[in-house]
């Protein structure tokens, strides 16, 4: 089994887009559990930091209207457009995430996509490749 990850407030900070002394806050205020590490340092259990993490997610609402079956989907600003006369790479930036898109060049004049058009990126797949570090095996 194991052992029940921990971060530090400084990890913490960094996981969640955020500053040490905003983190810090969290812990103060109560909305982040901390408990001492074996080391005397103030740490948070992995499980709580992902709980809060998804309630603190807010996304830019979605302006279209469709039903999807997918559930991946974000929201941005399209900020990059490379076409040639039958592909086109279109870059979104969607809060913190960037997304690539390869399409063909009809399809981005179809959208009047350019930089700064409101776009949404829908991902449906079926292949997720999940990562940890160290590289245990």
């Amino acid at each position: 089994m194991f052992p029940m990850p921990q971060f530090r407030i400084s990890e913490a900070a960094r996981l969640l887009g955020v500053s040490d002394d905003t983190v810090r806050r969290w812990v103060e205020s109560g909305s982040l559990p901390v408990q001492d590490d074996a080391s005397n340092r103030k740490v948070i259990d992995g499980a709580a930091l992902a709980a809060f993490a998804r309630e603190q997610a807010h996304a830019a609402p979605d302006p279209s209207t469709v039903g999807r079956s997918a559930r991946n989907h974000f929201v941005g600003l399209v900020t990059h457009v490379v076409t040639d006369k039958v592909m086109a790479q279109v870059e979104l930036q969607c809060g913190p995430h960037r997304i690539v898109s390869l399409m063909s060049t009809e399809a981005v004049h179809e959208l009047g996509l350019e930089p700064g058009s409101l776009a949404v990126a829908v991902i449906k797949s079926t292949h997720v490749v999940v990562e940890t570090p160290g590289g245990t095996s």
